[in-house]
């Protein structure tokens, strides 16, 4: 198959891939990418209205990126009942999710602990479950749902307007509650022991 083939079937299979994508940041970064290829491969070959069509596309993907890049999307937290209808109802709504993300989470810990929905706009993003002990939170879920699963609601969690207003001074984790410790190293939690720590107020 020739090298220019590969790329133009390169460019499709981008643009197709993203559309499964629930992420709304994966989704304009990998159709971002697919439509550069694409309007090169028509560029190339003298293909002008596919050219032009993926080139606006491209633009658009380009314009939504850095919107979301540039909060775009702003996320406020609102504390909650942890054992309230509408907290039971959103795990409950995304249990399938919620055990694959947080394997040892279990809702019987709610009758003791704080939690904070994540909002966008009117839209409830995700939920914070946590238990104070001391001068430390304990996290027992940060979940949220595809659409909004990339670092942005998490580096609003854990920013000053976030989660440090209601944690006394660190967060701790079991890194095996979590399938995915490296998002929380992201956010700034180190390896102590088998927890994962955040000093909140360094």
């Amino acid at each position: 198959m020739p090298w220019w083939e590969i790329i133009g079937w390169t460019g499709s299979a981008l643009v197709v891939i993203s559309l499964i994508v629930p992420s709304i940041r994966r989704f304009r970064t990998l159709n971002l990418a697919g439509s550069l290829i694409a309007t090169v491969y028509n560029v190339v070959f003298g293909i002008w209205p596919y050219a032009a069509m993926n080139a606006v596309i491209a633009i658009i993907d380009a314009y939504w990126l850095y919107r979301l890049r540039s909060g775009g999307r702003e996320y406020r937290f609102v504390p909650a009942e942890a054992d309230s209808p509408l907290v039971r109802d959103f795990l409950e709504v995304h249990a399938a999710g919620i055990e694959e993300a947080f394997p040892g989470f279990s809702r019987s810990d709610l009758s003791t602990a704080g939690a904070h929905l994540m909002m966008c706009a009117d839209e409830i993003a995700g939920v914070f479950v946590h238990v104070n002990n001391g001068d430390e939170g304990r996290v027992l879920l940060d979940y949220v749902t595809d659409r909004h699963r990339d670092l942005t609601p998490g580096r609003a969690l854990y920013s000053d307007e976030g989660v440090r207003r209601v944690v006394p001074a660190a967060l701790r984790l079991a890194r095996s509650a979590t399938s995915d410790p490296a998002y929380f190293e992201r956010m700034g939690f180190i390896a102590e022991g088998d927890d994962l720590f955040l000093s909140l107020h360094d």
